[in-house]
């Protein structure tokens, strides 16, 4: 360890700040651990209030710096989780203090908010603590290094990080001793984070280990890693090993390869499989080998699904999750080759789904694009539009059957022989723009854009203008791709672009502003002439005095991106200037008026005391849904705005009626959006609260769009998924009878009402 602590102390990146660090970690080494009095007093009311409010408000500040020096080890730790939160780096010195702790608690949470901080200036501290017989958190310290590493994959010292990862994975597989299953665990996920040279041959060492837990996070990390030197294995899995997610993961890995066997074995699971989960894997690893003897077999196991769907009592059967994974794996199978037992399979189940299924009309078209184009319901669907939709907005087929339609017309954008006439019916579409459901406008663009057409920059030019935040937010991140022939043209596309960031300065919600700083970026990065570059300064100049934090901290990173020379101080006047005042931590500007509501909508004071008023095990949703209820129950110990703004919205009622407008077979089902796109919220957005509750089945998180994006939409794990640990707010747990339910929802099924029960003993 001393020769690797050398190595890293002559690193280029290494700062001051981080020698400072590494002197002060070695002397603790050497002198041992924190010697403070432990008391085991709970922290006050009055103190976790504070600390929420610091949370909310990123503010990182005197009362928190002595809170993790105060007496009592509770306080201690829940100030750690804060720090952690804030994310602020001067906290780090505090932090790294604290991995000498006596008290084990206090020390893993300290190493686990010092990777939640995510600064290479921490990671020295991680690591040299690693090495300490006393040292008890050993696995939040590797789990910390993986997400440091992943913050930070172009610097050099990330590389050493992903090592320093390996080591400790490969001493755990050696041991003759019961390995450290926690360190294994968060181990497979960090080197997945790290994403380090040679992490396959260490990983594949955990695929024969006693817990199945073990064997199917390896195969998650191997998969996802892209390994191809796990297939032996990962086959005997496929074929032996009792648990389901096991199975599963294995079926992953094992769809890379073009192996006659492999096939054999894994159409066998697809077709017989007693668990859902893996049959769903082993369809979509069907798919990856593109083997056309596939189609026939999948057709026959179709065939008797859609059968079960037409007898079903529900109007959305569970068999619809299952169809959807074979109809796209037809698509990618039979593609051009007019199979007609998969066209009339396609088109009957179409019927049954209403259009409502992007997943048909893309493997329709992709089977026989002629047959889709002169299908009946295409040809309607341009007269619905034309003659109906003018009258009567409500008297019209569907948004989802113009956005699935407009998908599979997008598809054809590099169709020599079909190009043209769906390029006639997705500008016909994008004519009709004030006759249109806007939320179809997004994906009727995104599909126009890819035909690459004379107007499309004057098109987009238009929608940068609607009144929808979420068609401007599309609009925006299309534009940002066109690649000018000129920089006159370029200066043209960023003048839109600014333009159109003061307009949505007013906006209730900051999509479209944050997809137009992206747009903004790529244009000034590469199109625009270099000698004019510095006058372009002032849309982000501009953003970074919004009152929403999110823009500020994104326009102030890009800005510091630029590395734009100091100008000469002749030059006072020019924009640039005054941007060399900006504060290393404006993106999270610290309020002197903590009572002040952050961004446009945050969690305002007088919710605090409530938030912080229930006990895990206080409160719980009942969820009422076409197939049954469950139940979550909240942990609001955890994840306290979190918990209260899931129980705000329910008793609103806003919950009630929503259809789910996403589920992932043996990943999550999500709901909690008005809209059905995957983009609606309730018009504000709260904090991240991330904890160290992983995600296990069932576990209940908070859906984002980035950090402190979360509103209203929430999703259940259907299997483990380490890979989100860290990176979702978890705040709920449906339990396995509840589980039942879960299995059973697809898309378009609704969660009917929500019901919040309160102990009255912790009800403020």
């Amino acid at each position: 360890m001393a020769r690797l602590s050398s190595k890293i102390f002559k690193t280029e990146k290494f700062g001051n700040q981080m020698r400072s660090i590494f002197i002060s970690a070695l002397l603790l080494l050497i002198l041992g651990g924190n010697t403070v009095a432990q008391s085991k007093t709970a922290v006050s009311q009055a103190d976790q209030l504070a600390i929420l409010k610091a949370e909310d408000e990123l503010r990182y500040d005197k009362m928190l710096a002595d809170f993790l020096e105060s007496r009592i080890p509770e306080l201690r730790k829940r100030a750690a989780l804060a720090a952690g939160r804030i994310g602020d780096e001067d906290a780090i010195p505090a932090l790294t203090k604290l991995l000498s702790e006596n008290d084990p608690d206090v020390q893993q949470m300290a190493t686990f908010a010092i990777g939640e901080i995510e600064s290479l200036d921490g990671a020295l501290a991680v690591l040299l603590s690693i090495s300490k017989r006393n040292f008890s958190a050993k696995a939040k310290a590797v789990e910390a290094l993986g997400k440091i590493a992943a913050a930070n994959p172009n610097d050099e010292f990330s590389k050493r990080l992903g090592a320093a990862i390996l080591d400790v994975l490969a001493l755990e597989a050696v041991k003759r001793s019961r390995p450290d299953t926690d360190v294994i665990l968060l181990g497979l996920t960090a080197a997945l984070r790290a994403k380090p040279e040679g992490a396959a041959e260490v990983i594949i060492k955990f695929l024969n280990d006693s817990d199945w837990r073990v064997r199917a996070d390896a195969l998650n990390s191997l998969s996802r890693l892209g390994a191809k030197n796990a297939f032996e294995e990962a086959k005997d899995l496929l074929e032996r090993d009792e648990n389901p997610i096991v199975r599963a993961n294995a079926a992953r890995i094992l769809g890379t390869e073009e192996n006659s066997q492999v096939w054999e074995l894994i159409l066998n699971k697809a077709l017989n499989d007693q668990d859902l989960r893996v049959r769903i894997n082993s369809i979509r690893a069907l798919g990856s080998l593109k083997k056309v003897e596939t189609a026939d077999k999948l057709l026959g196991r179709s065939e008797i699904l859609l059968a079960e769907y037409k007898k079903s009592k529900y109007k959305k059967p569970i068999v619809q999750n299952e169809l959807l994974d074979i109809a796209n794996v037809l698509g990618n199978i039979l593609k051009g080759s007019a199979n007609e037992r998969a066209i009339k399979f396609l088109q009957e189940f179409r019927k049954l789904d209403g259009i409502k299924s992007r997943e048909i009309e893309i493997a329709l078209l992709r089977i026989s694009p002629a047959n889709y184009l002169k299908t009946s319901e295409a040809i309607a669907f341009t007269k619905t539009i034309r003659f109906k939709i003018g009258k009567n907005k409500t008297n019209f087929v569907g948004w989802q059957n113009l956005s699935n339609i407009a998908q599979g017309l997008g598809e054809l954008a590099d169709s020599e022989e079909h190009k043209s006439e769906a390029q006639e019916r997705i500008e016909f579409l994008v004519k009709q723009k004030d006759k249109l459901p806007p939320i179809s406008i997004p994906e009727i663009i995104i599909a126009f854009a890819k035909f690459k057409a004379v107007e499309l920059e004057e098109v987009l030019s238009e929608f940068l203008n609607h009144e929808d935040l979420f068609i401007r937010s599309t609009a925006a991140n299309l534009l940002g791709d066109i690649k000018p022939e000129t920089p006159e043209k370029a200066a043209e596309i960023y003048k839109r672009l600014s333009d159109a960031l003061w307009a949505a300065r007013t906006d209730k919600l900051n999509d479209a502003s944050l997809s137009i700083l992206d747009a903004l970026k790529k244009q000034y990065e590469n199109r625009l002439p270099q000698t004019i570059k510095i006058a372009y300064m002032t849309p982000f100049l501009s953003a970074i005095g919004s009152p929403d934090y999110l823009i500020r901290r994104k326009a102030a990173e890009i800005y510091r991106g630029f590395n734009i020379p100091k100008p000469d101080p002749m030059t006072v006047g020019d924009p640039a200037f005054k941007a060399y005042e900006i504060p290393k931590d404006l993106g999270v500007v610290k309020f002197n008026k903590p009572e002040i509501s952050l961004g446009n909508s945050r969690i305002v004071r007088a919710d605090y005391k409530s938030a912080i008023s229930r006990e895990n095990g206080s409160a719980r949703a009942i969820l009422t849904t076409d197939k049954g209820e469950f139940t979550i129950q909240f942990f609001p110990e955890e994840a306290p705005l979190t918990v209260e703004n899931y129980i705000k919205l329910a008793k609103s009622g806003y919950f009630n009626g929503l259809e789910i407008h996403r589920v992932v077979p043996n990943f999550v089902m999500q709901d909690g959006d008005p809209r059905g796109d995957g983009n609606g919220g309730p018009g504000w957005q709260i904090r991240c609260e991330i904890n160290q509750i992983p995600y296990e089945r069932g576990t209940v998180g908070m859906a984002l769009s980035g950090k402190d994006t979360g509103g209203s939409q929430w999703f259940v794990a259907h299997s483990r998924q380490p890979h989100l640990d860290g990176g979702y707010t978890v705040f709920g747990k449906v339990n396995e009878e509840g589980m039942k339910i879960v299995d059973n929802l697809v898309r378009g099924d609704k969660i009917l009402s929500v019901m919040i029960v309160e102990d009255q003993r912790y009800k403020k």
